[in-house]
Order: C-alpha cells, then structure tokens, then sequence
C-alpha cells in the first residue's frame, strides 16, 4: 500500500554486514546507525559519496572510543570512510560537545542494545528540538529517558526491548519549508497540507520567522494546514518592525533551514542576521559559504562570518538578477534557489546545477511545484 511501510525487525540477530555500509549522502543514516552497530561484536566500516567523505566525523570517532570501541577514520584524519570494533559496553557515560545532534539521538537509539543506564554529558547542545523529538519517539516504544532543561544532561535508561509497534511518521518541516517560502517571494496563495502542529520540530519556527517581517501565514492546527496569502508582491516584507530595524534569527536550534530562510531574506527590506550557524559548515556542504558565494551570484548583498550570515535585503528583491548556480550538490541549496527564482523578475532564470539533489529529501519536488505553476524544466 503507497505510504506505509511494514519492517520485520532483526531483534536478536542483528549483525554487521559482509561488507562496508555505503550511506550513500544522508548523514542521518550515518550518525543514527553507526552507535547502534556499535553495539554489536566485530569490525564495521562506513563510507559515503563524495559530500559525505568530506563531513568531519572527529566528535563521533572519540564518542565511539569513550564508550569502548576502536575507531579511526581510514584516509583523513577527519572525515570517512572510518571503521569501529565494537561492542560498546566498557563505559555508560559519554562527554561530548553535543552541537549536532544526530548521533546523540543515535547513541539514544543504541540504549536498547545496552545494558544499566547511559548518561550523556553536553556541552555546547544545539540542535535540541531534535533530542526531544527523539526522546518522544523512543518512549512511544518503552525506552524512558529525561533531559535537563538546559539540553546538558541526558539519561537513558538501557535494555528495554523494542517489540512490535505502528505509528505515523510526521510531516518534515523542512519540506513545508520551500514550498512556503516560494509561495511568498512569488505572491501567491496556496494551502499546504498534512502539517505537524505537535511542536516537536525544531523547525516550525520558521513561520514565527516569517511572520515577524509581515508574511500572512494562518496555522489552521484543526484541519492541519498552513494558508499563506498572497500580498501581491513582496513590497510588505521589512525589518522595520524588528528591535533595531534588524531581524536578527538565531538558528542553533533549526539550522536545516538556513538555506530557505536566507532565500526568503533577500526580499525582506533590511539587514537580516542569522546568528549561531557554525553547524551549518558541517552539513551536505558549507552551507554559510555556499550560500554567501551563490547568492551573491544573483545579485544579493551578503556577508559571512564565523558563524552567521548577514544578508542585505530589497523590496520584492530588486536588485536580484538570473545566473548560473552551483547546488554543491546539497538539496536544500537547489531547492532555496529554486524558491528564489520564482520571485525574480519577468525574464530573470536561475540555472541549478545538479539540481536533481532535491530528491534526497524532497521526491519530485520539482514536479510537485510545476502543479502549482512554477514552470521549471530540466536541461
């Protein structure tokens, strides 16, 4: 039946495969499956595309050690392919640094296979939403866990087998993202359905975000649905109202959407700061440099520091002209600039290279906004 899937665990005879596991571009995979693999007896190595073997994988190589295996990355110091022995059972309590927060959630996931009480220790926890979000789906399966309101502090409690279970996978957020923001540069009205109102993503703050500079965006939480509407254009769209005249988005907490907020931004009239994004360095690619350099190419006037973007936006993005555009082949970069064109004017097109990176996250998004009229052709 399309969209259900039905998964016969391994339970009791999980094993390493024969050979090295290819993860191919998702970094979820990598950093969710690679503690809970750790847990198991035997040598295991995990290797990727080219994207993926540039990710530095430090933090998760010494979280693997802490806990008992050996682990090393196989030809740079920093970045995969790698290869662990496990099994991790000589320690409970990992100290990391915590700002991403993928294989934290995989460490979680790892309990289940551990026996006593993990204890995670954080210091610099970003990306929080996300350990909640993994924190409500392990209890929906029996696994009892709390973390400290400050993200620092996190205790699972192990060996609780997983049996059995149906449940619905949310909506991604990420996913409402592009459509929303292409909607808006563009003028236009649309209603997106089957949205998450639970409030465990992270990234729903971006319609706060939106909203904050004039965009009309109703969350219809009865129907699940966001209604955007039309202003005509995007002349609304300003900092005016934001303390300083500067609309300053602290991105730790939803730095996926770095990308569709730093589209939007350059048709809001002002200085737009996105603040806290040194994670964003060590996603798909750079996405803070990747960003400042390509939209720079349409025309827009973009600063990058250590670890923010500042983008100087116009009125309905006025100084914004056509080019030719490198996607890194990161799908967030494609669909951004995809969103962009939408709202450049008449005559004005945007060239995406490699620009069918979308599909990593976002199946036939091209096709899916064509039926709302977007006109986008493959070359």
């Amino acid at each position: 039946e399309k969209g259900k899937w039905i998964i016969q665990g391994a339970a009791d005879n999980l094993h390493l495969p024969d050979g090295n596991i290819d993860v191919g571009n998702s970094g979820s995979l990598l950093y969710f499956l690679t503690p809970v693999l750790s847990t198991l007896k035997g040598e295991c190595i995990f290797t990727g595309d080219e994207s993926i073997c540039k990710r530095p994988v430090s933090h998760l190589i010494d979280a693997l050690q802490q806990m008992g295996a050996q682990a090393k990355c196989l030809k740079n110091k920093d970045c995969p392919p790698f290869s662990f022995c496990g099994p991790i059972t000589s320690k409970k309590i990992l100290n990391t640094e915590g700002k991403l927060s993928q294989y934290i959630s995989g460490f979680m996931m790892a309990s289940s296979k551990m026996d006593g009480e993990l204890q995670i220790n954080l210091s610099n926890p970003q990306e929080t939403p996300y350990l909640t979000m993994t924190q409500t789906v392990l209890k929906e399966v029996g696994i009892e866990s709390t973390i400290s309101t400050d993200y620092k502090k996190i205790n699972v409690k192990c060996g609780k087998k997983i049996e059995g279970f149906k449940t619905t996978i949310a909506s991604d957020w990420e996913g409402v993202a592009f459509p929303l923001v292409a909607a808006l540069v563009s003028g236009s009205s649309i209603k997106i359905e089957n949205i998450d109102f639970s409030g465990t993503q992270g990234d729903d703050k971006i319609v706060e975000v939106l909203q904050s500079v004039g965009a009309k965006i109703t969350c219809d939480k009865e129907n699940k649905c966001l209604i955007v509407e039309s202003s005509g254009g995007t002349e609304c769209f300003s900092t005016k109202k934001c303390p300083g005249g500067v609309l300053t988005v602290d991105i730790s907490s939803f730095p996926d959407a770095i990308c569709a907020v730093s589209a939007f931004a350059c048709f809001i009239d002002g200085k737009i700061v996105i603040t806290n994004a040194e994670i964003c360095r060590k996603k798909e690619t750079d996405r803070i440099t990747a960003m400042k350099t390509e939209l720079s190419k349409i025309g827009a006037v973009v600063e990058e520091k250590d670890d923010s973007l500042i983008i100087y936006g116009t009125k309905n993005g006025e100084n914004l002209h056509g080019a030719q555009i490198e996607s890194y082949k990161d799908h967030r970069i494609a669909m951004a600039f995809a969103s962009i064109s939408l709202g450049l004017k008449a005559g004005e097109s945007v060239i995406i290279n490699d620009g069918e990176c979308a599909n990593v996250s976002f199946p036939d998004f091209y096709e899916t906004m064509n039926k709302l009229g977007a006109g986008f052709v493959t070359i």
